[in-house]
């Protein structure tokens, strides 16, 4: 698994994909933060559930975009 944190080949996907605030959970509804490529599709999580499932998919997953670091700078602001 790659995390585009790790300034790894996800960082150029970084730049062309950014999740938005109609971007929603799958597993609650709330915003999503976390995107994870499977080889049959793609998971949005929240922060929350982003972080229960990551152990889970880690052997499976092509790929994890998390932009759960928003979080903190839209409390600083």
């Amino acid at each position: 698994m790659t995390r585009s944190g790790d300034h790894g080949p996800l960082d150029s996907l970084e730049s062309q994909f950014s999740l938005t605030a109609l971007d929603r959970c799958d597993s609650c509804g709330a915003q999503a933060y976390i995107r994870v490529e499977l080889d049959s599709g793609e998971l949005l999580f929240c922060a929350h559930h982003g972080k229960k499932y990551q152990e889970k998919l880690a052997g499976i997953a092509q790929s994890w975009h998390d932009e759960s670091s928003k979080l903190l700078e839209e409390t600083k602001a």
